[in-house]
């Protein structure tokens, strides 16, 4: 990993992650496995620590407008709820937090 970089495993997907799980099917298993099981207050604070008095990011592979979606939109998007503030994706700022970019466009969330 290359320095500087955290990783913060709790927000990981579940071994179906590569599955062939449909989008919601996925979502569905994301939050009731993975984000239901956590606190996202806690979640902020840990992250926060974690960015050692640095802005924190959260990081994946998929490209916005690549047509593909990733489980850190969603998180960000439990995030943002459970914080009442926007959790932004880099170079969409503007956009409303339903409108993040790698959001699975096909489902109803939360």
């Amino acid at each position: 990993m290359p320095a500087g970089y955290r990783t913060f495993r709790q927000l990981a997907p579940g071994p179906w992650f590569k599955s062939c799980a449909t989008p919601a099917e996925y979502c569905q298993r994301y939050y009731g496995e993975i984000l239901a099981h956590l606190d996202p207050l806690q979640v902020a604070e840990q992250i926060a620590a974690k960015a050692e008095g640095r802005i924190p990011v959260l990081v994946c592979f998929e490209a916005p407008n690549s047509g593909k979606w990733c489980h850190r939109s969603l998180a960000a998007e439990w995030l943002a709820r459970a914080l009442g503030r926007v959790v932004p994706e880099f170079g969409y700022e503007h956009l409303p937090q339903d409108q993040h970019p790698l959001l699975p466009s096909s489902v109803l969330l939360g």
